[in-house]
């Protein structure tokens, strides 16, 4: 099956081993040297309507991915083993 991102993104992701609902896709990171999909990246959810910040991006890498449907995408792992993604900052042009 062939998917645009912009399909993807309007699709539920739900874990199949606790049934727990996910989010949806917000981001995809791309290998740019072997050309494919790395993982794709659900944003957390927003604390105090974002004065707070918001909780860590869950990053779900493809070997997680146990099918892509019409309306929603499962995936597999441990709650315990939630991928999430680095947060770095830099300070340029100071």
């Amino acid at each position: 099956m062939i998917c645009s991102f912009s399909s993807l993104r309007n699709k539920e992701i739900v874990n199949v081993k606790t049934g727990i609902k996910i989010g949806y896709a917000d981001d995809i990171e791309i290998d740019t040297n072997g050309s494919r999909i790395v993982s794709i990246i659900v944003y957390g959810k927003s604390r105090a309507f974002g004065i707070m910040g918001r909780d860590d991006d869950i990053v779900i890498k493809c070997s997680n991915i146990q099918l892509i449907g019409e309306d929603t995408i499962l995936v597999s792992f441990d709650d315990d083993a939630k991928h999430v993604k680095n947060t770095e900052y830099r300070v340029d042009n100071l």
